[in-house]
């Protein structure tokens, strides 16, 4: 499915293996929800590392999953929506900042321009 949005922000981590079920709780049901309703957020998701195999000049060759495993996709309007006061009022919103981000690791982020 093509992207509708001229950017896509992409958010990475690990998380701490006690924590996973938390983790994919407070994502799918608050920290998501609570971006989509920042102004220039278009849509949200979310993707797991896995390994897998690929043939490539005939050879297969096994590819083990990198870190961080867990990856959230957001198409938005442009890095300005991720410096807005409605986008850093919902990333402190709910659970998230007190009983998630503390137990996330290997945090990346990255800022694609669709072509």
């Amino acid at each position: 499915m093509p992207f509708k949005a001229k950017y896509v922000f992409v958010s990475s981590m690990d998380v701490d293996p006690d924590k996973e079920a938390l983790f994919h709780e407070v994502y799918d049901t608050e920290h998501v929800p609570s971006l989509l309703k920042v102004p220039g957020v278009h849509s949200v998701q979310r993707i797991d590392s896995e390994p897998f195999s690929v043939s490539i000049g005939g050879v297969e060759k096994h590819v083990e999953a990198e870190s961080p495993r867990h990856h959230a996709l957001y198409e938005i309007d442009g890095p300005h929506v991720l410096t807005s006061p409605e986008w850093a009022a919902a990333v402190e919103d709910g659970r998230w900042p007190s009983q998630v981000r503390p137990y996330t690791r290997n945090r990346k982020h990255t800022l694609y321009k669709v072509r």
